[in-house]
């Protein structure tokens, strides 16, 4: 049976079922099929594919179109969990008409099941306000949020300060009262994202934010080792880019000392 926006929601409120969830990333069909058939609660289509799969240094030269040939691509590969593909930079800020119609291109043209904004200000509140009304389900995403790397002054981690923590924990109840129906929460202390776990009544999801969320999330290719570099909170659970390396080596040399084809 597949995953529902409706079944996350009562993932928690009902405690069924007990185990957190988990959600992986994809970028391709190749990816989809991989992490959905190992059983991923959530599959999500995050930014994150600007520097996994088009060598970018950080999302922000993501488009709208890149995102949604990914997507679509996703989609292919994803029979049972939920579809959640993220906004990417500027195609929802500017205002809340764009932030409908490029979610709406998702739901419609890519099939995803559901959207992820970044940030919790109160601008971006509105837009999911705004989305929710629409029909459109919203993922909410605070702490850190790569899309304002720059002003962040790179990708460290959120939440350190008083101020801080009391500033992403209003966002996420801002974000829980306009309707978003789940909230990463990336890269802030862990006691942080307890306190944010327990104010909340729908499902918040960690990466790099420690054990007390209601999920886990990480990029698929920092979980399998294909990733150049992976962040400190990562965990590599295999290492393929090493084995494909290998692998590709092998066949040059036995391509070139005509052992293959035999």
């Amino acid at each position: 049976m597949a995953v529902s926006v409706d079944q996350i929601l009562r993932w928690k409120q009902t405690g069924q079922p007990t185990q957190p969830m988990a959600v992986l990333t994809a970028w391709d069909v190749m990816s989809a099929q991989i992490v959905d058939g190992a059983g991923a609660d959530i599959v999500l289509v995050g930014d994150s594919l600007a520097m996994v799969a088009l060598g970018y240094d950080t999302t922000l030269p993501l488009t709208l179109d890149d995102m949604l040939i990914c997507a679509k691509a996703v989609r292919r590969g994803v029979k049972h969990a939920l579809l959640v593909v993220d906004l990417p930079f500027l195609s929802y800020q500017t205002s809340g008409e764009d932030a409908i119609r490029t979610a709406g291109r998702m739901l419609k043209e890519a099939g995803a099941q559901a959207v992820k904004l970044e940030g919790g200000h109160s601008e971006v509140v509105e837009t999911v306000r705004r989305l929710v009304q629409w029909g459109i389900p919203v993922m909410g995403h605070v702490g850190l949020t790569p899309q304002s790397v720059n002003q962040l002054g790179g990708f460290r981690k959120q939440g350190k300060t008083e101020a801080e923590a009391d500033r992403i924990l209003t966002e996420a109840q801002a974000l829980e009262r306009v309707g978003a129906f789940a909230i990463v929460l990336e890269h802030i202390p862990s006691d942080l994202a307890r306190d944010i776990t327990k104010a909340l009544s729908i499902p918040t999801i960690g990466i790099g934010a420690g054990g007390y969320c209601d999920g886990q999330v990480l990029v698929t290719a920092d979980v399998l080792g294909l990733s150049a570099w992976q962040p400190p909170f990562a965990k590599v659970y295999a290492n393929l880019r090493q084995q494909a390396v290998a692998a590709a080596q092998q066949f040059c040399e036995e391509v070139r000392s005509g052992q293959y084809p035999a």
